[in-house]
């Protein structure tokens, strides 16, 4: 790795051996994001990547976005870059490809490392903002950077190897997790999809009989016009006569002659019709005079 300036080599270590090899130091930053840049090192190319993120970030604030906040997480394996509150790994940036590492000397709050991509091999410059921890950062990325090389001297160049295997396959559970939760939300979407197409029996439209415009069901010529039989092979019942009397366009009971009776009438009627038909038999009686019912015949 290349230092941006030398006088670091000449100040001590911050942290023991141990909490970089076996653990990791933990830094809380503000992630300005990541950029393309032409070389794997040197001061320039990180000052135009500085100010090309800069000035992204001032248009993105502008339109009330935040930068967001992230967890650097730094060992002799790497430095992760974490959501805080999650823990979820956003990159994880292996030692062996960062090639360079520097802090600004114009803003102490600014640093920045390239890292070439496993995937596109291009060289990406991350940039962080730091209030106060700039500087410590670098310097921690320096301590990984030279325990890193004393266990590979010692280990002749298996290490690495190790190391390599071990990033891919962080890198591939990365890549399984983040197709994981794709495919959880596209099962979601199915299934409430899924739900929205489902009609309820009970609203099932091709159970229900059509109507005309007055909500009357329409006449079928191919409507049976007598009764079926029923399903035990007997004839059916005849059809109930309405109980409901008709009346006339007065609202008077119409009469019938085949269902009128004594009770038909009051009382004083009845007995005029009774004294009626009393006379009309003696008359028939005394006269002897008979009404024959054929009209052919006449009166005799």
């Amino acid at each position: 790795m290349n230092r941006a300036f030398n006088r670091k080599k000449d100040k001590s270590w911050m942290h023991t051996p141990e909490a970089l090899a076996k653990h990791f130091i933990a830094y809380n930053a503000k992630f300005l994001g990541n950029t393309e840049v032409d070389q794997p090192k040197g001061t320039e190319v990180v000052k135009d990547a500085v100010r090309k993120l800069k000035f992204q970030r001032h248009i993105k604030k502008s339109e009330g976005q935040k930068i967001p906040k992230v967890e650097l997480q730094i060992s002799i394996y790497g430095v992760k870059i974490l959501d805080p509150k999650s823990k979820e790994v956003q990159y994880n940036c292996q030692l062996h490809r960062i090639s360079f590492c520097a802090d600004d000397k114009t803003d102490k709050r600014i640093f920045t490392f390239i890292c070439k991509d496993s995937e596109s091999n291009k060289h990406l410059c991350y940039v962080f903002d730091s209030e106060k921890c700039a500087e410590e950062i670098t310097l921690t990325i320096g301590q990984a950077f030279d325990l890193a090389y004393k266990k590979f001297l010692e280990s002749g160049g298996k290490d690495v190897e190790t190391r390599k295997q071990i990033g891919g396959l962080q890198k591939r559970i990365q890549d399984l997790e983040a197709e994981n939760s794709e495919l959880k939300k596209q099962l979601q979407v199915l299934e409430e999809q899924l739900m929205i197409a489902q009609v309820p029996p009970g609203n099932s439209m091709s159970s229900k009989t059509p109507t005309d415009i007055f909500d009357m069901v329409p006449f079928s010529p191919m409507t049976p016009l007598v009764p079926l039989p029923a399903s035990n092979g007997s004839a059916p019942p005849p059809p109930a006569r309405p109980t409901e009397i008709r009346r006339d366009v007065f609202g008077a009971e119409p009469f019938d002659p085949f269902t009128c009776g004594a009770a038909d009438f009051p009382p004083d009627i009845q007995s005029k019709l009774d004294e009626m038909q009393e006379g009309f038999k003696m008359g028939l009686t005394v006269e002897g005079t008979v009404f024959s019912l054929d009209p052919l015949e006449g009166r005799c």
